[in-house]
This record gives structure tokens, sequence and C-alpha cells, in this order.
């Protein structure tokens, strides 16, 4: 899905140059943090350090990994960007339509831990406890280059803005003359019809993480794209999870964590980090519906 950025700004000038500059902060931040660019700062990172090594980062790099390690260590290690080695594995599987063989899933395993990488802020360094750790920030990325691009749009004046970063949401003051910005939730399944779950939202973000269009089936059974990383495995319960929280880079990483989690677990780790949820679990005849306490004051009645 592409990017998309709505805002309202005073002159044509000023809402060209505004987009050309959010866009351009957008492309330099995946030339950091892409895990598909053998040239990203990400994967240069991980081709190149071994245990032990103390290597130097840039500043978006440090903060995306600080973020990841916060999350990671309030959902107990249900967020983990170290699962590099098993989505690599998962993405084979699609292809394929296999299993991972058990052997390379033990090997993965043995290399996913948000543990194995500690962080010095003082001299903004990354060192890897263990040789060939695979970071993936797909889980993450998205939401700190939204932000990151309305941050870029507040520098020029934009104050009522909506960037989109292919569903991370982030919304800034409502359009003029409005009272927020109205997103809709997308449905579980891709065949029904139009959202019922409209939010209105302002100063905030919402991520959503589910299964609707990317998983596979292999031998009767429905693997999602989202990887347990205590397991290792797809998730085999269709979900959706939308969450809303303070800043994009905290809801599009809790979105994953809560999908791996659960409701029940996931809205005590929601409480900690004061950010709302909806979860929707398929698999039987009736979805299961879950929300948190203050999800409802969002919901546009």
């Amino acid at each position: 899905m592409p990017w998309q950025i709505e805002f309202y700004a005073d002159s044509d000038k000023l809402a060209l140059d505004a987009q050309k500059a959010a866009f351009a902060r957008v492309k330099e931040l995946d030339l950091i943090l892409s895990d598909y660019d053998p040239d990203s700062e990400l994967n240069q990172l991980c081709s190149q350090a071994v245990a032990g090594q103390t290597v130097s980062i840039s500043e978006d790099l440090f903060k995306v990994l600080q973020a990841s390690q916060e999350i990671s260590r309030n959902s107990d290690g249900a967020f983990d960007v170290t699962v590099g080695h098993l989505t690599d594995l998962w993405r084979r599987a699609y292809r394929k339509r296999s299993l991972p063989a058990a052997e390379d899933l033990q090997t993965a395993l043995e290399k996913t831990n948000f543990r194995l990488y500690e962080l010095n802020e003082s001299d903004q360094t990354v060192t890897f406890l263990k040789d060939d750790l695979q970071i993936d920030l797909g889980g993450i990325a998205k939401g700190y280059a939204a932000d990151e691009a309305m941050s870029v749009l507040k520098k020029y004046g934009i104050t009522s803005a909506l960037v989109d970063a292919s569903g991370d949401i982030v919304v800034s003051n409502a359009p003029p003359e409005k009272e927020a910005w109205i997103i809709a939730i997308a449905p579980l399944r891709k065949s029904e019809n139009d959202p019922d779950v409209y939010l209105k939202l302002t100063n905030c973000s919402v991520a959503t993480s589910g299964d609707a269009s990317r998983y596979v089936e292999i031998d009767g059974v429905r693997y999602s794209h989202i990887v347990n990383p205590e397991t290792g495995l797809g998730l085999t319960t269709p979900s959706s999870v939308t969450i809303i929280a303070k800043t994009g880079i905290t809801a599009d990483a809790l979105a994953s964590a809560v999908s791996v989690m659960g409701p029940k677990t996931g809205f005590c780790v929601l409480k900690k980090e004061k950010a709302e949820g909806y979860v929707v679990l398929g698999g039987k005849e009736e979805p299961e519906v879950s929300r948190t306490n203050g999800f409802e004051a969002f919901v546009d009645q």
C-alpha cells in the first residue's frame, strides 16, 4: 500500500514544499531502517557486526532500537525485532507453501531474543551479544517514519494533517471546521462489506495489525505473516488488532505485540503504555471482539 499525506496549508507553494520535505524524510529513513535494502544502515549493521563488537549507529536507528527494546521488555518479548531469521524462513515458506524445517526453526529461534543486543545512549552505540543476529524493523519502522513525516509538516507550520503510512496513521489537529479526523477500522476479512467501526482522532496515532490478506495455508492450517517470537511459528488464529496511542512508533509496535499476546494479556500491556485497543479474533462462526475500557471514547457514534 502506498503512503498518503493529507493536510491543510495556506498556499500551494507551502503545500508543495511541505509535501516534498515530508516524503524526502520518509525516503531517508527507508535507507536507514529497511530490512529489504541490502545497502540500508540496518542491514549493513547486521551483516558486519559480531558478538562483543560495539558499533556506532545513526540517531534514527538508535531511537527505533531503543523504542523496540522498551516495548519488548513491557510485552515480555511478544514484540521482538531480532526475529529477522524467522521472518526470512516464513517468506520462503509462503513462496513454497511448506513449513520451515524444524532444524532451521530451532537455529533461528536461538538467534531471536531482544536481550541479545545492548544499547549505550551516551555514545549512541549498539553491541550484539551473539553472532549473526538479524533485525527486522517491519513492526515498528513505519510508525516511526510516520511520526517523523508529521514532525516535518509541523516545522512548515502545518497544524492539521494526516499521515497514512500504509495503514499506520498519525494525525495532528482536526481539519478546519471539523471535530476530528474520521478513520475506519478495516474488517477482519477482506470479503466483508465496509467497516462498521469508525474512529474520531486528533493528535494521536492508530495502527491496525491483521492477516486478512497476508497468510498462507499449509496442510490445512492457516499461518499469519505475524510470527510469535517464542515459538517461531506464524499465528494461526485470524485476527485484527487496532491500537490507539500517542505516537505512531508506539501504536505500530503494540499492534504487533498484542497480536501475539491476545487481548487478555495484551490489554495489561496497553494500560502500562497508556494506549487503547480493539481486537477481533476469527476462527469461529462469530468473531470474538474485545476492547479496552477507554477505546469507546474514540468511536464515532
